[in-house]
């Protein structure tokens, strides 16, 4: 998973720092040695194989942590005999959710990994054409929001094979807001979702004034073909409007946010299986809405607007003015979903959570990698329990993961 971004709390695609370039997965070698980069088994231009040390690796894995799976030898013999037929393999059923599962226990970004057994994987990799695609985002959305007891769920459509890649979502969550820039130099609408609005208007999509347009969803069925958009359907889409628990005023900004933070732009890589369109998501981290999105100054920027309704002064910045409108915002959020029956997380909570799950990964003897700049939330940070501590460095390599897919082909 700030599943720009959300913590459950999935946070992988927002904060402080871009995501590291991925390494490129290595391609097999043939019987001669090793084929030209970037051709397969039959010599074709980009069809690369499956990679037989990774599917190896991940199989083995698979069989060490389930020990009820079966003959392993029998198992590893059958794919890489399958890898020489077709250049890559199928993963069974339990292995796809075992490897989305790992994926997200790998993720140095995500505060909410305590929970990565519990990911719902829906298996669609039978899935390739771009209306189905879309219709079954919208089946993720609502499967995900389940009436406001948010599930961390993931889809995964069809893989990049050797003679076919799989279908790309170009969005970056399956529900992000319009943004444009007016010509007196104002922004409506979130700034974040610009590049994308500006996409959408060149297939034919109609922008809006409105503050809280949800963008359409844009789906590829091949890399590099024009991509289709689809609106979004009202029951798919499950928004929060926003109020305070003491300032009857908090109300009249009319602010709002959706339920289900989808991080659509990673890749899944399993064993050296690429799933190029696998939307997941968890819950939110309230300062994820409260203390980015809403607050920054490139997204929303309301501390200002917020500080005034407060009467608070902002004649100097040595009056913490930011502070305590940023404190009262993420109160406004942490209300307000509580009381739409909405699940979120409070980043003292989580903070605590994410030490039992190292706590817990240790007994096992696996290491947790984790990136501090992303771990430590956004308000308060020293007040955390993640602050205080030092992380298993973050291996690139480490696999199964979720990957940027602007760094991969």
């Amino acid at each position: 998973m700030s599943p720009g971004g959300n913590t459950l709390i999935f946070s992988l695609s927002r904060r402080r720092k871009p995501a590291p370039t991925s390494a490129a997965c290595p391609y097999a070698p043939g019987p001669d040695g090793p084929a030209p980069a970037g051709a397969g088994p039959s010599g074709r231009a980009g069809a690369v194989p499956t990679d037989l040390r990774e599917a190896e690796e991940f199989v083995r894995q698979f069989h060490r942590e389930q020990p009820g799976a079966g003959d392993v030898e029998l198992r590893v013999r059958a794919v890489r005999s399958e890898i020489g037929l077709t250049g890559t393999y199928e993963h069974t059923a339990e292995e796809l959710a075992f490897g989305a599962r790992v994926a997200w226990r790998n993720a140095a970004r995500c505060i909410g990994r305590l929970y990565w057994r519990s990911l719902v994987v829906r298996d669609l990799r039978h899935v390739t054409a771009a209306d189905d695609v879309a219709a079954d985002c919208f089946a993720h959305l609502r499967q995900a929001g389940n009436g406001g007891r948010i599930r961390p769920v993931i889809s995964v459509f069809a893989p990049d094979r050797p003679d076919r890649p799989g279908p790309r979502i170009v969005n970056d969550q399956l529900v992000r807001y319009a943004g444009h820039r007016a010509p007196d130099g104002r922004w409506t609408g979130d700034p974040r979702g610009a590049p994308l609005s500006e996409r959408a208007v060149g297939l034919g999509w109609k922008r809006s004034e409105e503050r809280f347009q949800v963008l359409p969803l844009m789906v590829e069925e091949r890399p590099g073909d024009r991509p289709r958009w689809y609106e979004l359907p009202d029951d798919a889409v499950h928004e929060v409007a926003l109020t305070h628990p003491d300032q009857a005023w908090f109300a009249d900004l009319g602010l709002r946010w959706y339920a289900v933070p989808a991080i659509s732009d990673m890749a899944l890589e399993i064993g050296g299986v690429r799933y190029p369109a696998a939307p997941f998501n968890g819950w939110y981290m309230g300062t994820e809405i409260g203390a980015r999105n809403l607050a920054d100054a490139e997204r929303y920027d309301l501390l200002p607007v917020v500080a005034d309704r407060l009467g608070l002064d902002r004649s100097s910045e040595r009056t913490l003015w930011r502070d305590r409108a940023l404190v009262e915002l993420n109160v406004a959020v942490l209300h307000s979903f509580q009381e739409a029956g909405v699940t979120m997380a409070d980043h003292h909570t989580e903070s605590e959570r994410f030490l039992r799950h190292i706590d817990r990964e240790s007994r096992l003897g696996r290491a947790t990698p984790a990136d501090w700049s992303w771990i430590v939330p956004p308000v308060s940070g020293s007040a955390t329990p993640v602050f205080h501590r030092y992380y298993d460095p973050v291996d690139p390599s480490l696999r199964p993961a979720f990957v940027p897919r602007t760094h991969i082909p």
